[in-house]
């Protein structure tokens, strides 16, 4: 899921991982505020090539490095991807294949 390094406080830049994945952030704050506006209005140029949609939730994840609203917005979206998703995971029981093999 995506988490901010909590070791890394946003004054040296922090970090944001995804998944296995971690991306290391300018030190600077403007420069973070920077990006991730740059990475949505590039965003809303999905049609374009190599700009697409994609830059639009990254940029948004950049900004929750600095700005309280942007981070609580992402955090609502994380823990209800969390409940949503995680949920479905854990809901299906495990085969045992070994009990199955014996029973034929």
């Amino acid at each position: 899921m995506l988490t901010r390094n909590q070791t890394d406080a946003p004054a040296n830049g922090g970090r944001i991982r995804l998944g296995n994945r971690s991306i290391a952030l300018p030190a600077s704050r403007l420069a973070r505020i920077a990006l991730g506006a740059a990475l949505i209005f590039g965003g809303l140029f999905g049609f374009l090539p190599v700009l697409g949609l994609w830059m639009i939730p990254l940029g948004l994840i950049v900004l929750s490095v600095d700005l309280a609203p942007v981070r609580r917005l992402r955090r609502r979206a994380q823990v209800w991807l969390r409940r949503r998703f995680g949920r479905a995971r854990t809901a299906a029981a495990p085969v045992d294949r070994r009990s199955a093999k014996s029973r034929s």
